[in-house]
């Protein structure tokens, strides 16, 4: 018996870093999608699959033991065979860049706990999603749990610390160019950077939280006017507050003016420090845009915004 299940990579919009402290932030998912294959298998072994590499190890090994990209898919699967006389083998096949921001480590968290556990009964989205930040927590201990939730239920939320996360029901027909700087980069360093800065600027801080707390309340009301115009000049200028905070370097500054000048607006999207940059456009400047980022060289796709979130079949 075979169970299939995929979920959408995210895109960050607005808020990122902020959040930590309380600002609200704008994701959505984007249709570039992890597909998750899990199997019974007869010998009682967790084995699993992908292109970064294969894990195949017995059950109840202990989580902190296991030195693996993999073992979010491990804590699931040896969770759903506890009380099971069975193995279980998972494929998983990736469209999302890895290591890029987009969310790829979730989307599999998301689409693993949906494969895994409908082997064994039905389950309900909100259970997945539970499990799914409890796989993520294996490797990301400190996640908000944001990711998982835009990946799925799909479309754009808002999400506070405080108060979790608020699906916004519009449906604008956006597409993103996103860009990839290839440099490799930790989530966690570009944390303490910012926390540092916090630290060492406290007012100039405040007043920037302020800043993009007002920026987001005004890009939800742009939202639902479908103004994307002006949405891109807000991209911009949250832009800047990132350039503020010392997450960017000249690489991204100039895939974002290439953005910039080719679309109607373009930012960081997640930690910075490497990853991606992406530009809001539609069909009247998508082909134009997409140009521009591949006659300088970056690695680009167009994407949409995805409203389904996680597929089971």
């Amino acid at each position: 018996m075979k169970s299939k299940a995929s979920a959408p990579a995210k895109v960050i919009l607005f808020g990122e870093h902020f959040v930590v402290y309380g600002v609200k932030a704008i994701l959505c998912s984007i249709n570039k999608r992890i597909t998750v294959t899990a199997e019974k298998i007869s010998e009682r072994k967790i084995s699993i699959s992908s292109e970064i590499g294969k894990l195949i190890l017995e059950p109840d090994k202990s989580i902190l033991e296991i030195n693996s990209p993999l073992k979010p898919f491990y804590y699931l699967a040896n969770k759903a065979i506890e009380n099971e006389d069975t193995g279980i083998h998972i494929e998983i096949d990736s469209e999302i860049p890895l290591g890029a921001g987009l969310g790829s480590s979730s989307a599999c968290c998301v689409a693993g706990a949906a494969a895994i556990f409908k082997l064994f009964r039905k389950i309900s989205k909100e259970e997945i999603l539970e499990l799914a930040i409890e796989a993520e927590r294996t490797i990301f201990e400190n996640t908000s749990g944001a990711d998982c939730t835009v990946c799925t239920y799909g479309g754009i939320m808002e999400y506070e610390k405080n108060s979790g996360f608020k699906k916004i029901e519009d449906e604008p027909n956006y597409q993103l160019i996103i860009a990839n700087s290839n440099i490799e980069h930790s989530t966690q360093s570009m944390v303490s950077k910012v926390k540092e800065f916090k630290n060492k600027n406290k007012e100039e801080f405040f007043k920037l939280s302020n800043l993009e707390s007002k920026l987001v309340e005004d890009v939800l009301k742009l939202v639902k006017e479908n103004k994307i115009e002006k949405i891109g000049e807000k991209m911009n200028q949250n832009q800047k507050y990132l350039e503020t905070l010392g997450i960017s370097n000249n690489q991204l500054r100039e895939m974002i003016k290439i953005g910039q000048e080719s679309s109607f607006g373009a930012k960081i999207t997640g930690s910075g420090g490497g990853g991606c940059v992406f530009a809001l456009t539609d069909e009247s400047d998508l082909q134009n845009t997409l140009k521009k980022f591949k006659d300088n060289n970056y690695e680009c796709f167009s994407a949409k915004i995805d409203f389904t979130g996680l597929n089971t079949f």
